[in-house]
């Protein structure tokens, strides 16, 4: 048996919340796993790192996007594998890789499940898993504070998402792989690693975790009506046929905007900030799945 760890979020529940979690990994004969809980996701990568350093080669990390999307930016690079508990208000990485929502079951993967070397994406060094974004989904995601996300979970993003449709654009210079793309007033600039994001949509079908590119859509729609119309594509799988939406993928991606804008990195808000440097990185993680992955 690997040597184990858990970074847990407490304020974050599945099933029948750790105590289960522990009584799942001592039926496994895990009794004495390195254990680590943290209130807030932003103390998870001190913890991660210090499990690491004694020799863990798997770390369950309990708790949504943003708590593994900062346990992996402190994990990439290494040989220690991560096993995500979906137990966040968004999970959208283990649903893009099928990892089961139920606890016993996704422990299992982190068990016995197969070893699968992802890329990573960065902005401005930080890395990311599931999707970067500047402008509106990052607006909608800093509005969605821990009161409205505890009331309402998934449908927080609904209402701050209505509240920014009519937000200001922000002029943009977007280059793609040294060469440039767009040059406009956009709306929001998404860099996405998977293809599914909020609500299972599709939002890019060609996505692949483990292809060593990212893909990049540039958003110009300004009101809800050109909104609905964006959406609409989105949802039928083919936001390339929207007049609202320019999208491409690359390597590297270089975007400035005319002031400081807000961005995110899997679900988690960032500083505003008037450059975005991003890159991937091939084969930077390791994550559990589920065995005979094809996802």
């Amino acid at each position: 048996m690997a040597d184990l760890a858990v970074v847990a979020h407490t304020r974050k529940s599945l099933g029948g919340g750790l105590p289960e979690l522990r009584e799942i990994l001592a039926r496994e004969g895990v009794t004495d796993p390195l254990w680590y809980e943290v209130k807030k996701s932003r103390r998870a990568p001190e913890y991660a790192r210090r499990a690491a350093a004694k020799g863990a080669d798997v770390i369950f990390v309990w708790g949504g996007d943003g708590t593994v999307q900062r346990c992996v930016d402190a994990l990439a690079g290494t040989d220690t594998a991560v096993a995500i508990l979906p137990a966040g208000t968004s999970n959208l990485l283990a649903a893009n890789l099928e990892i089961p929502s139920e606890l016993a079951e996704a422990v299992q993967v982190g068990l016995h499940g197969d070893r699968r070397r992802l890329d990573t994406g960065s902005v401005n060094g930080e890395r990311f898993t599931v999707i970067a974004g500047a402008g509106f989904d990052a607006r909608m995601i800093a509005d969605a504070d821990r009161s409205i996300k505890d009331k309402l979970g998934r449908a927080a993003y609904v209402v701050t998402g209505i509240k920014n449709l009519a937000a200001r654009r922000v002029r943009a210079t977007v280059e793609v792989d040294g060469r440039r793309f767009f040059t406009g007033k956009v709306s929001c600039v998404l860099v996405a690693n998977v293809s599914k994001s909020l609500g299972g949509v599709k939002v890019f079908p060609g996505a692949r975790p483990d292809d060593g590119r990212l893909e990049l859509g540039v958003m110009t729609a300004g009101n809800p009506v050109q909104w609905a119309r964006t959406f609409g594509r989105i949802a039928l799988g083919h936001p390339d046929k929207s007049p609202f939406v320019k999208v491409t993928r690359g390597k590297k991606v270089r975007i400035r905007f005319d002031r400081k804008v807000l961005y995110e990195l899997d679900g988690g808000a960032r500083k505003a900030s008037k450059k975005l440097r991003v890159k991937v990185h091939p084969g930077s993680v390791t994550i559990c799945v589920p065995p005979r992955h094809r996802a």
